[in-house]
Parts: structure tokens; sequence; C-alpha cells
């Protein structure tokens, strides 16, 4: 087998994390963080070489690459593009839920919503990004509030966008399904009014996502390190335990591209240990881990 620098030699002890079924070396995991850095802004430190090694073995046992070597060669070229977007979802975390950090919907559905929902009976038009959706839990939260407050929201121009670099998880949140366990926050009458029961593969109860429900939201592949084609102006935007991996620069950076995307007044909503730095100063603190864009922050 040839290793890293062309000999068959197996690396030094020394230079090797990991040495069970692939020997991992620095070099590997510095190539990989170096990717995953690029194309995600999320940066890991070496203390994070198990985890990138048992979650890129099983990937690397599927396809017959016998190296990291090799599998870092396969990602970088034009051929591997689609093995790039495996390698950056198994890396990433989707921890989510419904209603996960509940504070955040009670301020969405009594200082952010009626005003505008308002405004939408009139004719007018209500947006909401979901930026790092995962697999829909927080979007579909989003919606269910809307219609906790308005029912008939679906006939009215109300959408939720939800987004997510990785095509796995869009693809669970538009099928729209969740154990029992899943939907353990939602309220009884929630469930019975917008989502319908079924049985799993092994016959488990699950639940489906309703019609009505489904049409407030739209799921979209989207890289928050790339460009952004959305236009128009949201009136808030979820962006949660999203960027706790990015580097501060990169975090600043995104936090103030949020800005020429927000309604006047509109409302950030991040996650619980995560703030805002001081020199983007365009926000201002309303709640805990809530902003709201300042009125001399337009342009």
């Amino acid at each position: 087998m040839t290793y890293l620098d062309g000999n068959l030699s197996r690396p030094s002890v020394e230079d090797t994390f990991v040495g069970r079924e692939f020997p991992f070396t620095r070099r590997d995991f510095r190539q990989i963080a170096s990717i995953l850095l690029k194309d995600a802004g999320i940066a890991l430190g070496e203390a994070k070489a198990p985890l990138v090694y048992s979650r890129l073995v099983k990937r690397m046992r599927r396809l017959g690459v016998e190296n990291f070597k090799r599998y870092c060669e396969l990602v970088e070229t034009e051929e591997g593009d689609g093995e790039r977007h495996h390698m950056i979802a198994a890396l990433t975390t989707n921890v989510t839920r419904f209603f996960r950090e509940p504070h955040h919907f009670e301020h969405l559905k009594k200082r952010v919503l009626p005003d505008l929902l308002e405004d939408a009976r009139r004719g007018g038009r209500l947006r909401i990004w979901s930026a790092g959706c995962s697999t829909g839990e927080e979007s579909y939260s989003i919606a269910l509030t809307i219609l906790s407050l308005m029912r008939d929201a679906p006939r009215f121009d109300i959408k939720i966008l939800a987004t997510d670099i990785n095509k796995l998880v869009l693809a669970h949140g538009r099928q729209g399904v969740y154990s029992e366990a899943a939907l353990a926050p939602v309220l009884r009458q929630q469930r019975a009014d917008w989502f319908a029961p079924l049985r799993g593969d092994e016959g488990e109860k699950a639940w489906q996502v309703g019609d009505e429900l489904r049409a407030l939201v739209a799921f979209r592949e989207l890289n928050l390190m790339a460009d952004w084609p959305m236009k128009q102006a949201y009136d808030a935007i979820f962006c949660r335990n999203v960027l706790i991996y990015f580097e501060d620069s990169t975090r600043t950076q995104i936090w103030n591209r949020f800005v020429g995307l927000l309604a006047p007044r509109g409302c950030l909503y991040v996650g619980h240990s995560e703030r805002i730095a001081d020199s983007s100063s365009r926000f201002e603190l309303e709640d805990f881990t809530t902003y709201r864009l300042k009125e001399s922050a337009q342009p």
C-alpha cells in the first residue's frame, strides 16, 4: 500500500492520529480541515481528528478507497464534487428539534408576527429565513407559530425559506416525516391540525407534515460561504447554532451579510451560546439572543 510520501513504508507513529483500519496522518487531517474551512466555513482543531476519522471511514469503505490520501485526492477533483458534498455532510452536525429554544418562538409570536400578519391580510408579504435548517424542525416550528395566529396563512403571501448545505437533511425536511418522539414538543392539537399519522418502516408511529403546513416552507440548498441568490428582504432570520464552529472573522462577515437581507427593524435569532460581536454595531440586543436591526443600519 502506498502512503502519503509515495513510499511503501507506514507513516510514523508520531504522524498518525489513528492506526486502526486506515492510517490517518496529520497531513490527511490538515487537508480535510482545509477543505471544510474553505467550503463550509467550519474550523476544526486537531482534537476533532477521531471524529473526522470515524465519520469518513464509512464513506471510504462504501467507495472502496484504500487510504485517506486517495480519498483526499478524490474530493479535490472535479469528478469528486459529489463526494465532496458527502464529506461535508458527514462532518457537519445536525442537532435540532421542534421548538428548540422556545423563547425565540414566543418572541416571534408576540412581538414580531402580529403586525406582519395583519399586513399580509391587506396584501403585503411576510418572509422568514431559516438559515441552516437541518432536517426541517426549526422551519416547521416557525410555520406552526404562524398558523397558531393565522390558520389560513397558506392563502396569503407568507413563506419560510429553509436552507442548508447538506442535501441529505434537506431531503428529510422535504419528506416531512418525523417520529412520535420527535414531535413530543408539538402540542397535541397542532399535531391533529397540521400533521397526518402514519406508520414507519418497522411499524412505529410517525407523523407526516400536512399540506397546509408544507405550503409555508420551501427547502433550498445553500452554502452560507458562497453567493446568496436571494434579493428580497426578510422580516426575520433564524441562524441558530450554525456559526459556532466558524472562525470569528467569518462569523462577523456573515452577521453583516444578513444586514442587507433584513427588512427595516427585522429580527435575527441566534443560538443560546452565540453573541454578535461588538464590531457589528448594526444590531441591537432586544431579548436574550434576539437582535433587531437598527434603523440607522438601513442604507
